[in-house]
């Protein structure tokens, strides 16, 4: 076997995220009616057609497949019996997929499925973190057309920012490690944070390319358990907690959302009092902040703004966030700690 290319690795990108899920109307209802994006059938082609049925959700850089198996033997059954809904397969997008594949596995990757041809695509996959794979995507005629495009539109989705994934206590730096050796992504971030009687670590690591970001977020179980030991524990394991879009305008993005039946996690009203203390605004006023209920960090480089959707699931598992970024770059500790507290806000709701 000819030696691996490493260079295979340096260009990825995020290609489309699949959820495997136990009713794809349920899904597409989430997610096409709450959320505007667009839709557009898979063929019923491939060798798994009779045993899975799929559909592509999406618009501008934001592509969605969804998958609900029909058959018990088929994986997927599997995955949504021990998970619930949630994030089978973040594909990441390469100049070559087969070499990409080869570079991934001489580095340590678990291999899953090696290169295979489908039409013109190429792929082939590797376990991330948990039951999370990693699909190698090649596209020989080109990157396909997006699955809708409302850019110009106030509050679309423009593409996912960052992953927030949630690993077992003692599985932080491994994952870290296996993201820098294998992949070449590297670690931008790092913080422990403790939040009243909780404490849990975060670590950020990113493509070369900057299109993929994965927070990784690992509890200290020497503190009392919090909502990251509950995702866990609900999730069966590691996964991907929550998948954050950025947006042109977060103040009519919220709007357009709560009017499509979007509900967010609220913030007390003591965050906006004490703002001005912390951080001054730039985009929005304090009022239109509070008003629709969003959070705002910043660091060196700018300020963002966010706000958290509730979980819809069952398990009361995954859930999205929104974010506009102006110029900041950071996940800062305002940011994070906000996050958490909005977490054990709509935790304790529970």
């Amino acid at each position: 076997m000819a030696t691996p290319n490493p260079s295979a690795l340096d260009g990825l990108e995020l290609d489309y995220v699949r959820f495997y899920v136990g009713s794809l109307d349920t899904a597409r209802d989430w997610l096409v009616r709450g959320y505007g994006l667009g839709e557009r059938p898979l063929g019923d082609s491939g060798p798994d057609w009779a045993t899975v049925r799929s559909i592509e959700i999406g618009a501008n850089d934001v592509r969605f497949v969804f998958s609900e198996p029909l058959v018990e033997d088929h994986p997927g059954t599997a995955y949504v019996d021990h998970h619930g809904d949630g994030v089978s397969d973040i594909a990441l997008r390469v100049s070559d997929a087969k070499a990409a594949f080869e570079a991934a596995v001489a580095r340590g990757a678990r291999p899953v499925a090696g290169p295979s041809r489908a039409g013109n695509v190429v792929t082939a996959s590797i376990m991330g973190f948990g039951d999370t794979l990693h699909t190698f995507v090649e596209y020989p005629d080109g990157v396909p057309a997006p699955i809708a495009s409302n850019a110009e539109e106030p509050g679309a989705l423009l593409e996912i920012d960052h992953f927030a994934v949630c690993v077992e206590h003692g599985h932080l730096d491994a994952t870290v490690d296996f993201y820098r050796d294998v992949l070449g992504f590297e670690l931008i971030f790092a913080e422990t944070i403790a939040v009243g009687a909780q404490a849990m670590t975060t670590k950020v690591v990113q493509s070369k390319s900057g299109s993929v970001t994965f927070t990784l977020i690992e509890p200290d179980t020497s503190k009392e358990p919090g909502h990251i030991d509950d995702f866990l524990k609900d999730h069966g394991g590691a996964g991907v907690q929550h998948i954050a879009f950025t947006t042109n305008g977060i103040i009519e993005a919220v709007d357009v959302l709560r009017d499509r039946g979007v509900e967010f996690m609220g913030t007390p009203a003591s965050y906006y009092a004490d703002l001005l203390q912390r951080v001054v605004p730039e985009q929005y006023s304090v009022a239109n902040l509070r008003e629709q209920q969003v959070l705002v960090d910043e660091d060196h480089d700018g300020q963002l703004y966010q706000i958290f959707a509730r979980s819809v699931h069952p398990r009361n598992t995954i859930f999205l966030e929104l974010i506009e970024r102006l110029g900041a770059r950071g996940f800062g500790s305002g940011n994070i700690t906000a996050l958490y507290q909005a977490a054990e806000r709509q935790r304790d709701h529970h």
